[in-house]
């Protein structure tokens, strides 16, 4: 391409993009949402315990309805949150799974163990906690709860470490909390469902059938996706299956496949692109140039063509559900009244059971599991990470706040004291989990010998690299 001559005047930049710009900022700091989280947490438990503690209240039973006459849907605001918006949560758990499997930390079984490990343990050490408190207890029943870990809080709370900690270290996080989720929403499919209904069940089945099927004719726009799954939500939403799992499965049938490879697109690209250059030897405006809006269509379904729509939606969703839905549902959800009763109430077997199995049972589960992968040489630490880097993380997982409270809505929802008490208690816990793995981690003081020895030996970063967004930076720059 003809370089930008010196003198040349570019154009300006739009007064939206400079009002926006500390916005977007904000957003590309990986610890973002959890920021934003915890502010709408903070502001429910506000809300709830002000003057203002009845409009809170009354704000999520106020009932919403959708459409009209023998088609309406109504339900309270908060039904709305917690079955809609979080349907849209799990369809976006779905594709972090599902990519994952594809191409993630598990696609092979050697790579999958030690995060699949370390996860069975934080769950099942966690719940056999919580039921042995709880025995005989109507609240045995929120035995789920202590299961789950939120990672958009955990993998927050390890980028404010920065170096301290190795990258190789947030991607197992990461592998143990999507394998963490898959056990969440089947214990969510199974053990939180109501009575079955067949004719919904098979009204879903079939729009299932009819996702796959549209995905193996080739069909790539996402709006045929959105019409099979809102119908698989609502068959979901009157099946008694929780209608957050129409999501996961909704993710499952979305295309992962491009349709042209990389080497082929480079080639396309490049003959395009020089199409374009020399369509506007003339330098007039673009919008005049009909030989380079052309040429820019083709680049575009060539982009089009050699990207995946899993990939694509998931990115498009993500700041939707980082920066939208999850502190809707926080603000929505996290709104306890700190009364002198709820305190005490920290001493109850339901409390004990979720403070005691996130904090203590998810880092016994998850440690205990590595060690025992490490020891028996199933597998082996990798370069850069110590055995108190796992152990950091295994305090860190204990961090349940979103899933553990979206399960303990559905364990407890009719009884209201239970569901406040449970409320409360993983919001302590996850406190503590958050706070004993920063202070763990911190004081492991960075990344190990060989890892400074490897990142020494990194060579310089090309000019390519430097230039083009999204390429691999060498290990001292990220």
């Amino acid at each position: 391409m003809t370089p930008v001559e010196p003198g040349r005047p570019t154009a300006p930049v739009p007064f939206i993009e400079q009002a926006l710009a500390p916005f977007i900022r904000f957003s590309q700091v990986e610890a973002s949402g959890g920021i934003v989280l915890i502010a709408c947490t903070l502001a429910a438990l506000l809300w709830a315990n002000s003057p203002y503690a009845p409009a809170y209240f009354a704000l999520w039973e106020t009932p919403v309805t959708v459409g009209f006459g023998g088609m309406a849907l109504s339900k309270a605001l908060l039904h709305w949150i917690n079955d809609g918006l979080m349907a849209i949560f799990f369809f976006m758990v779905g594709l972090e799974i599902k990519r994952e499997v594809l191409v993630g930390e598990l696609n092979s079984l050697r790579q999958a163990a030690l995060p699949v490990a370390a996860a069975i343990g934080g769950m099942a050490v966690p719940a056999a906690l919580y039921a042995t408190l709880n025995a005989g207890e109507p609240s045995l029943s929120g035995w789920g709860i202590p299961m789950a870990t939120d990672i958009a809080f955990a993998l927050g709370i390890l980028s404010l470490l920065g170096n301290r900690v190795p990258a190789s270290l947030k991607v197992f996080l990461a592998a143990v909390a999507i394998v963490d989720d898959i056990g969440a929403v089947l214990v969510i499919a199974i053990f939180y469902s109501g009575d079955l209904s067949l004719f919904a069940l098979a009204l879903g089945g079939a729009m299932f059938v009819a996702m796959l099927a549209a995905n193996v004719a080739g069909a790539r726009h996402p709006a045929i996706y959105l019409v099979l799954g809102t119908v698989l939500w609502l068959a979901f939403l009157k099946s008694g299956v929780h209608a957050t799992i129409a999501g996961v499965v909704a993710a499952m049938a979305i295309p992962a496949r491009t349709r042209i490879d990389g080497v082929t697109f480079a080639a396309k690209a490049r003959r395009l692109l020089g199409c374009f250059e020399r369509a506007g030897g003339d330098g007039g405006p673009l919008l005049a140039n009909k030989a380079q809006l052309a040429a820019l269509d083709a680049i575009e379904e060539a982009c089009r063509k050699a990207g995946a729509p899993l990939p694509r939606i998931e990115h498009a969703l993500h700041p939707v559900v980082a920066y939208g839905i999850m502190p809707v549902f926080a603000l929505a959800n996290a709104g306890v009244v700190l009364s002198g009763a709820a305190v005490r109430s920290l001493g109850e077997p339901v409390s004990l059971g979720i403070v005691l199995g996130l904090v203590l049972g998810k880092q016994l589960g998850i440690f205990a599991a590595c060690l025992g992968m490490f020891k028996l040489g199933l597998t082996s630490l990798p370069a850069g990470t110590r055995l108190g880097h796992y152990y950091g993380v295994s305090c860190l997982a204990g961090i349940g706040f979103t899933m553990s409270i979206f399960i303990a809505g559905l364990a407890f929802g009719d009884l209201e004291a239970l569901d406040a008490t449970a409320k409360l208690a993983v919001l302590a816990a996850s406190t503590l989990s958050g706070l004993l793995g920063y202070l763990v981690l911190r004081s492991r003081g960075g990344i190990s010998d060989e890892a400074c020895a490897a990142e020494a030996t990194e060579p310089e970063a090309t000019e390519p690299e430097a230039a083009c967004p999204g390429l691999a930076a060498p290990c001292r720059n990220a």
